[in-house]
Parts: structure tokens; sequence; C-alpha cells
């Protein structure tokens, strides 16, 4: 559980909720939940009718499992569907979107898996907020 103090009581500050920073894009936003060697966690909330870019990951894989909304997923040359509690999965270096079709916002869990899992691991290749591709100018 908690690390002891004093008299074998739990530390309460280990004992207290973590507490993560919610990065604001304009899709959406994201919240990191947890991360670790090889893996890291995010909630990521789209809008309605809003979709992230068309990109790929040159050293990271991702799971997508949907908790609420309906999200279009293209993955390689294949687009699909997925409701909650429906899940699909994301092979490096295949291009990828992700998208919310419908009326309420899309709330999924995405499970990364690689060596490196920097944000800058990002090729994209269509944009609908015209955002620049960070790897062409050196961000």
């Amino acid at each position: 559980m908690g690390h002891e103090v004093g008299g074998g009581l739990p530390d309460p500050l280990s004992l207290a909720p973590h507490h993560h920073a919610t990065v604001r894009r304009p899709w959406g936003s994201f919240t990191v939940l947890e991360e670790g060697k090889g893996y890291k966690i995010k909630r990521i909330e789209v809008m309605p009718n809003h979709r992230l870019s068309l990109q790929m990951h040159h050293h990271r894989s991702e799971h997508w499992i949907v908790v609420s909304g309906t999200a279009k997923v293209t993955c390689g040359d294949r687009e699909i569907l997925i409701g909650s509690n429906e899940s699909t999965y994301v092979p490096r270096c295949t291009p990828h979107r992700l998208g919310n079709p419908g009326t309420i916002p899309l709330i999924i869990i995405e499970v990364q898996n690689g060596e490196y899992l920097g944000e800058d691991d990002i090729i994209r290749f269509q944009d609908d907020y015209a955002r620049a591709n960070p790897l062409e100018n050196g961000r």
C-alpha cells in the first residue's frame, strides 16, 4: 500500500491520488495516466466531428480501447467503426487516424508499446488543423 512513516502508519501523501496534466489539442485532449519502460497509457478525448491527423510512428505500436462514443479508425488501407468496450491494434510504421463521427465526446484508452514513446515520433500525412510535421521543422 503506502510507504510507512514512524509507528508503522502509512504516509498519507503516498495514498493521495496522482494528478495528471491534461494536454489540449485542436481535436480534444489527452492525459498520460501512467508510463514506464516500454509503455505509456493515455486517456484520449476527441470532440464530436473532429479527428486526429493521419499519422505514423516509427518506434511504437498502439492499442485503442473505446470507453464511450464511437471511433472511426483508419489503419493502413482499412477503415472501421468501433464502439464502447471494443478495441483495435495499430502496428508501428502503419499510417493511422482516429476520428469521432458521433455527437458525444469519444473517450478511448490508448496503450503505447515501444522502445521510444516521445511525442515527436510522428510523421503527419494529413492534418485538419494545418499543423506541420514536427520532424520537418525541428520540433
